[in-house]
């Protein structure tokens, strides 16, 4: 009989699978990690190995750790440029030996190794951990890897019947991550503790740490910030015409919206009232719809929270994993936007029906309302989109976990239900020489609206008839006059997209990095109090700090009254009617170090997205078989020891920066 060791990457999971693969009959061991156990069974695997003996265990995330020799830590000598080419050793973490020599003890007596790792790169460089520490205790070890989106009976009996190879290219691309962000931080960090510490005061004690996906991230709320900080209010003009009929009383809005000349409008509104009537050019009703939300992805799921729920996107990341691993919901780290076809949606649907909630939303699905979900563009190839798995009852989870579960089944039956359906009336008329329009709209059926709060979709009184070529005296016209308005400041939701367009991080990361710019006290949050948020500027002492700053957002901001731009989905979230929404506000340190880099007077600052997004771009390529990772170390390592060489070179701009923003003296950078 084959003998088989199965490893998952956590505790929860192995325990899920043993339960399934052994239909629930398993012997329990001990292991001399607390929390792992191991489990053994016989289960059919089908060919070549067949009816096998199993040992089921788990490891608890990565086991091994690179670091530089213990020469290298000190932080006064070698200088910290040194770190670029200095060695590095790979070992087991500390915490992680016990479980390390629980894998090699047990491959020893294995003929085969299956990973049970979450399919995505950094599964499945952890899956590449527990294959080198396996060999080592039998070098010879068939190694496959089992592919899985959630923990459901018949998906994993089905993974452990279709086992592939462990992917290398994207071991390789993980560790070359792993490798930039040791070098590339550690080098930085000490740079700039070093540097700074000197200036004394509130630097003196400071630990000053860069990562490369860290400062971008505080780079885009500086950049907000001073967008809002230098924002100059603009005044406008504009046009508006009124007429009532079939006591309905209708606002035509002038086509050109707004003109930024007062002469200008006051000669064209005069020549309206010149005119005296109107004459109607255009009518048309035509049926228009709201589209059904796209799959849900772990981007959007993030936004969404922090939008709707007064979640952060790491707290909503971690009860989506909480749930995962109690089978209710599928994988929630995925890139994919849309539904492989062959998945029976429908039966995932009927298991929705048994809820108080939306359980009526679904049967109505099952009984033929079903739809074919709408396809995204986006496939990373190894999960589907967030989706239940199975029904939750409220009584099994806590009010966090019920809360993203709840925002999961929703979006899903959103899905597959139709798309709002209306009707759409539009007129269109000319008074004097200037074009004015009018527009209504019924909602018809509401459909998935009706199972879907986070969106809404608001009718409006239909428009009275009117006739093409006819001509009537408007009620009244008048000018009217407001003042172009500022951005607000970042919101989470906001940060959160415009690091997904940028390359910043990954699905599973980014919250992560919006919380270390916090914990580095680079950056902090408050409640918004209105539009454009807090106007005192970085830190209530400091509210003079952007007087010395050129060229972000000056001038007249933008004309459009929206001020600086977004990322993918990226707008300004408004808290869906559920309060609380809080903003990203820069402190002064956060300031200070994303000015004195932004100054230097070279093309790649190291607040800027564009060095990591490259990084990113190369670790796809890694991925795809493009290029390899001594090619990606070598490139990134060359790039960000130039940029390094150029700051020591400008360390006076820096400290500049800071002596102006930290400690408050107005000290300009030259």
């Amino acid at each position: 009989m084959t003998r088989i060791l199965c490893v998952a990457e956590k505790p929860s999971i192995s325990k899920a699978v043993a339960g399934h693969l052994s239909g629930g009959h398993f012997q329990t061991a001990n292991t001399r990690d607390t929390y792992t156990k191991n489990y053994t069974f016989n289960f059919d695997f089908g060919p070549p190995w067949g009816h096998s003996e199993v040992t089921m265990t788990a490891v608890r995330g990565h086991i091994t750790q690179l670091d530089f020799p213990d020469d290298y830590k000190r932080w006064e000598y070698p200088p910290p440029e040194r770190l670029f080419d200095a060695r590095i050793q790979k070992s087991i973490s500390s915490d992680k030996k016990n479980i390390a020599k629980n894998i090699e003890d047990q491959a020893r007596r294995s003929d085969v190794l299956i990973i049970w790792t979450d399919c995505d790169r950094e599964g499945e460089h952890i899956g590449g951990e527990i294959r080198d520490v396996a060999r080592k205790g039998k070098p010879g070890i068939v190694v496959r890897r089992a592919r899985f989106s959630n923990i459901e009976r018949a998906h994993i009996l089905n993974a452990a019947r279709q086992l592939v190879a462990l992917d290398d290219k994207q071991v390789d691309a993980v560790d070359a991550r792993i490798e930039l962000d040791l070098r590339i931080g550690f080098a930085f960090t000490r740079f700039l503790t070093l540097k700074l510490r000197p200036l004394g005061g509130p630097m003196s004690e400071l630990m000053l740490s860069y990562g490369s996906c860290q400062f971008p991230t505080l780079g885009f709320v500086v950049d907000r910030y001073f967008r809002v900080k230098n924002f100059v209010p603009e005044a406008f003009w504009g046009i508006k015409v009124i007429h009532e009929r079939d006591d309905i009383r209708v606002t035509f809005n002038w086509i050109r919206h707004r003109l930024f000349d007062r002469m200008a409008v006051t000669i064209l509104f005069e020549r309206c009232i010149l005119a005296r009537y109107a004459k109607v050019t255009k009518v048309q009703e035509k049926p228009t719809k709201k589209w059904k939300p796209l799959p849900l992805t772990t981007v959007e799921m993030q936004k969404m929270a922090t939008r709707f729920l007064r979640m952060t996107g790491q707290e909503a990341l971690s009860m989506a994993e909480k749930l995962y691993n109690q089978g209710f919901i599928s994988y929630p780290r995925t890139e994919t936007d849309r539904f492989d076809k062959g998945m029976n949606l429908q039966a995932l649907v009927q298991k929705q029906t048994p809820d108080n909630r939306w359980g009526q939303f679904a049967q109505n699905l099952v009984d033929g309302a079903f739809q074919q979900p709408r396809q995204g563009r986006n496939d990373d190839k190894a999960h589907p989109p967030i989706h239940p798995v199975t029904y939750a009852d409220p009584s099994v989870l806590n009010e966090n976990e019920k809360k993203i579960y709840e925002l999961v089944v929703r979006r899903f039956l959103a899905c597959c239900s139709e798309d709002a359906k209306g009707v759409s009336t539009g007129v269109e008329i000319i008074y004097g020489d200037e074009s004015f329009n009018a527009h209504g709209l019924i909602v018809v059926e509401r459909n998935y609206l009706d199972v879907y709060p986070y969106e809404n979709w608001t009718g409006t009184a239909q428009l009275p008839r009117f006739r093409v070529g006819e001509r009537f005296e408007p009620l009244e016209a008048e000018m009217t006059e407001g003042k172009t308005t500022p951005p607000g400041y970042l919101t989470e939701a906001d940060l959160i997209a415009l690091m997904d367009a940028n390359g910043i991080g990954t699905d599973a990361t980014m919250a992560e990095h919006i919380e270390k710019i916090q914990e580095r006290q680079y950056a902090r949050t408050v409640e918004r109090a209105g539009r454009g948020g807090n106007q005192n500027g970085a830190d209530d002492d400091n509210a003079d700090a952007p007087a010395a700053r050129g060229g972000r957002g000056r001038g007249r901001g933008a004309r459009d009254g929206r001020g600086g731009r977004g990322g993918r989905g990226g707008g300004t979230a408004r808290g869906g009617g559920r309060g609380g929404v809080r903003e990203f506000i820069p402190t002064s340190l956060g300031v200070a170090l994303i000015e004195g880099f932004d100054r230097m007077s070279f093309d790649t600052s190291l607040g800027k997205p564009f060095l990591r997004k490259e990084m990113e771009l190369q670790m796809k390529a890694i991925c795809e078989g493009r290029t390899t990772k001594q090619a990606v170390l070598a490139d990134s390592i060359s790039k960000y020891r130039q940029v390094y060489e150029q700051s020591q070179g400008e360390l006076g701009t820096l400290t500049a920066a800071c002596r102006q923003y930290v400690f408050g003296n107005g000290a300009a950078a030259g």
